[in-house]
């Protein structure tokens, strides 16, 4: 059945709710006054990221096709975009190696959505052109950095295949890249609400945008952490090389099971590193005001489906397992259960974060006696 809502809201209903179901939920939970503007902003990066990520396509092609869009996207040029050798098949090709058959299905309607957004591009961008030019700029400024961030990875892995991995040199290269790609997402939310939703409320600005950036690095942090093996195994190791040696390994050790306990204490602090960056996006989501229950209902599940991941990881074979840890559907929904349930109790809400922490699989809501 053909679907009747116009164009643009086609883009911010149906194509994003299909490129990316996870964060839909969160959207979905935004104030109307501010959703059109982080939804355009999260499509437009996963264009760039599916141009990025299209193996077909030579590295050359990507990168070309990655500086067209960026600069239709800030606005340094009017030439049509054409991205027919993107999707020239039936689809996006799906990410490699899939080790779950169940979920071929699913990778395969998410392709075919990121198929259907490059040849939507220019509504995207027509969309974009609509907007004030304070929300247009932020929108651009975010772009920019993070089309940055997908340029330096696809120059840095250019070469990169299974038998000649490639690795970050120092932490420093780690720090700036989970900047670039996701950090940089954190100031972005933080100046659309703060002009939307709070311009007048007292608070601490810089700490406010310091601590948006460590939210996004964390998120981003632990999916690095989760990839590792699909990572590997495309020649990509973003865990540094200075603190592989330091802990006498090389990339290719991460191969093979025999290294597996003495790179858990490097996996350790990287962990480690993750929960503490979510415990600032934690005082930063209740630092904003308490009114805005929609924003900070959306800034605590990424939360605590994160800190629920890092548990399951601390506990999971770092290197060598065959699917990627995740939180089920069914605990993503006991979690935004518990998170309404007990927001009007601030004795509950603050709990939250420790006990998705430590009992991941315990419902806050039987204390409360909503079983």
């Amino acid at each position: 059945m053909p679907e009747t809502a116009t164009p643009p809201a086609q883009l911010l209903t149906s194509l994003l709710r299909d490129v990316s179901r996870s964060f839909y939920l969160t959207l979905r939970a935004l104030p109307g006054s501010i959703r059109p503007q982080i939804g355009l902003a999260y499509l437009l990066a996963r264009a760039t990221d599916t141009i990025a990520d299209t193996e077909i396509v030579p590295v050359t092609q990507r990168l070309d096709a990655l500086h067209q869009l960026r600069a239709r996207i800030l606005g340094q040029s009017i030439t049509k975009l054409d991205f027919r050798g993107f999707t020239g098949g039936t689809a996006v090709p799906l990410p490699p190696h899939p080790t779950d058959q169940n979920q071929v299905p699913s990778l395969a309607l998410k392709a075919d959505a990121e198929r259907r957004l490059l040849e939507r591009i220019e509504e995207a961008l027509t969309m974009l052109a609509s907007f004030t030019s304070l929300d247009r700029g932020a929108i651009r400024e975010v772009l920019a950095t993070i089309t940055s961030g997908q340029e330096l990875d696809l120059r840095r892995f250019a070469g990169a295949r299974k038998d000649q991995i490639v690795a970050l040199k120092t932490d420093g290269e780690l720090e700036d890249y989970t900047y670039q790609v996701a950090g940089c997402v954190g100031e972005f939310w933080t100046k659309i609400c703060r002009g939307h939703l709070f311009p007048k409320a007292k608070l601490d600005d810089s700490k406010l945008l310091k601590q948006g950036v460590c939210f996004g690095k964390g998120l981003q942090l632990i999916n690095i952490l989760r990839d590792i093996p699909a990572d590997l195994s495309m020649g990509r190791c973003y865990l540094p090389l200075d603190q592989l040696t330091e802990r006498g390994l090389k990339p290719s050790d991460l191969l093979s099971p025999e290294h597996e306990l003495r790179f858990r204490a490097l996996y350790a602090t990287y962990l480690d590193r993750a929960e503490t960056y979510l415990a600032d996006g934690w005082s930063y989501t209740n630092s904003l005001p308490y009114r805005c229950v929609r924003v900070r209902l959306a800034c605590a599940w990424p939360i605590l489906i994160g800190i629920q991941t890092l548990t399951k990881l601390r506990s999971a074979d770092a290197l060598h397992s065959l699917q990627p840890v995740k939180v089920t559907r069914n605990d993503v929904r006991k979690l935004i259960i518990r998170s309404v349930i007990s927001y009007p109790l601030p004795g509950y809400w603050r709990q939250q974060f420790d006990a998705a922490k430590n009992s991941p699989s315990k419902p806050i809501a039987s204390k409360l006696g909503f079983e």
